[in-house]
């Protein structure tokens, strides 16, 4: 079997911690896989003066895979988003974030079991804005039909081949009739290569109060990138929070795995992080590869873990360090 190179990309804060304990259950999983590392956020701003170095992107290029843990973005201030610049480099243009609820974690709901698949390239959260004059700033939100007919394409395949019955164009197309008219446009094209998946439309908005009122109605839902990242996070709420959710960014040549949480600067060190959302994360890497049987043994094991509820980190309500949780998942391995 040949040895794939993971590119890993550690992160801010928790970042490493949880790294590390992916790693150790990927490796007793005997996936067959070589990790290198390479630099993002603020370690990498501090060394090298960017938030993204060169070297990161040729090393993602190279080996077309990454793992990626959480990184800091200021607010208002500073670089940009090393997340957004990464997306934009490597053209990773479909965000994936499938929210399925976790045994053994009680939240309100049960039973659900969501796809978001989100625009990542353009839109207003392509940070493209200005002052026009002092007081003044102007944000660009540019929809453009190339892009929209590509996630929309990637939904409805993501779709057939898992399985689903249904993909959802989520829009504001009511207010704004010329860009998100033209995602509609293009949702409604794609959709007829695919007769046997059912297409509907809803209105942002209407959609964030039905998902908190009736989550089950819902099952791929596709959107523009800022819609995407705000119903993304709700939707990781129904389940237990961004601590319990998977993401994946994926493009014609590379795709990057990556917890979507923060980075936890108040537990940063202290071996309390819970690596899960990685680890998940790292699950949709394998499939990713062609490696079901590396990946069904981990979630197996997470699963059984959470079954038996005896070990659980302290976000969860349990006691257990990040160490002792990543023990107890390899020691559920089969």
């Amino acid at each position: 079997m040949t040895t794939r190179t993971i590119t890993m990309l550690n992160g801010d804060g928790i970042g490493p911690e949880v790294m590390d304990a992916t790693r150790k259950i990927l490796e007793a999983a005997r996936a067959p896989l070589e990790f290198e590392h390479a630099h993002i956020g603020a370690e990498a701003a501090a060394r090298y003066g960017t938030n993204l170095p060169d070297a990161t992107i040729d090393a993602v290029l190279k080996s077309g895979v990454g793992l990626k843990g959480p990184t800091a973005t200021g607010i208002a201030s500073g670089q940009q988003s090393a997340n957004v610049a990464l997306r934009k480099r490597l053209d990773l243009y479909a965000s994936l974030r499938p929210v399925k609820s976790v045994p053994g974690v009680k939240t309100r709901y049960e039973g659900v079991d969501l796809v978001v698949v989100r625009e990542n390239t353009e839109d207003l959260y392509a940070g493209l804005e200005h002052i026009v004059v002092p007081g003044v700033v102007e944000s660009l939100k540019i929809i453009t039909e190339k892009a929209s007919t590509r996630i929309c394409r990637f939904a409805f395949e993501y779709a057939r081949k898992h399985g689903r019955k249904k993909v959802t164009a989520v829009h504001k197309a009511n207010i704004m009739k010329l860009s998100d008219g033209l995602f509609l446009d293009c949702f409604r094209a794609v959709s007829r290569d695919f007769p046997g998946i059912a297409a509907e439309e809803v209105i942002v908005d209407n959609l964030c109060m039905q998902l908190v009122r009736n989550p089950e109605r819902y099952d791929v839902m596709v959107m523009e990138n800022l819609y995407g990242d705000i119903v993304s996070d709700l939707c990781a709420g129904l389940v237990g929070g961004l601590g319990l959710v998977p993401g994946a960014n994926i493009g014609a040549s590379s795709a990057v795995f990556e917890a979507a949480h923060g980075t936890a600067p108040d537990i940063m060190g202290k071996g309390l992080a819970n690596p899960t959302a990685l680890l998940l994360s790292s699950v949709m890497m394998l499939d990713h590869l062609d490696l079901p049987a590396e990946a069904r043994r981990i979630e197996k094991a997470l699963d059984t873990v959470f079954r038996d509820g005896r070990v659980k980190t302290r976000d969860l309500g349990g006691s257990a360090s990040t160490a002792e949780f990543t023990q107890a998942i390899i020691d559920a391995m089969v």
